[in-house]
Parts: C-alpha cells; sequence; structure tokens
C-alpha cells in the first residue's frame, strides 16, 4: 500500500482543482504508483500469484480509465502519460 503522505503528495500533484479526489488522472496516478511499487515486489517474489491477480485486476482498471480519458479529451490524455512516462 502507498503512504498516506506519498499519495496526498500523488493526489496533489495530479489534481484539476483544489479538492479534486477522484478525476480519471489522479486515479491514474495512483494505480501507476501501487503497479509500480508491485513490480518491484515481484521481482523479488515471482510465485506470488494471489497478489499478481490483483496486480493485474489494477492494470485492466488503469487500462480503462485511460481509455475513458483519451475518448474524453485527448490533450489530457497525452499530457498524463507524458508526465507518467507511460507509453509512446
Amino acid at each position: 500500500m502507498l503512504e498516506s503522505e506519498k499519495k496526498q503528495e500523488i493526489i496533489r500533484e495530479f489534481a484539476i482543482h483544489p479538492n479534486d479526489k477522484g478525476s480519471p488522472e489522479v486515479q491514474v496516478a495512483l494505480l501507476t504508483a501501487r503497479i509500480r511499487e508491485l513490480g518491484k515486489h515481484f521481482a523479488e517474489h515471482p510465485h506470488d500469484y494471489n497478489s499478481r491477480r490483483g496486480f493485474m485486476i489494477m492494470i485492466g482498471r488503469r487500462k480503462r480509465l485511460l481509455k475513458y480519458l483519451k475518448e474524453k479529451d485527448e490533450k489530457r490524455y497525452k499530457a498524463l502519460i507524458a508526465k507518467l512516462r507511460l507509453r509512446k
């Protein structure tokens, strides 16, 4: 799990407005941070299949959020993937 301070920092960095906690940008950023942490976990524990299932669910959720954002506002989508260093 992400530490509370780190989570708040990510929310502040990706928020669209001061009270924003649920925009697609914030959700994708939080999921990306958790995915990166779990990636390190799987480097040490390659046979942890139960955690891997949750990991794959998170990847799917992030993929759907990115697809939604791309359809809704491609400019915000491109800015987000550049900022998070995802994809192209």
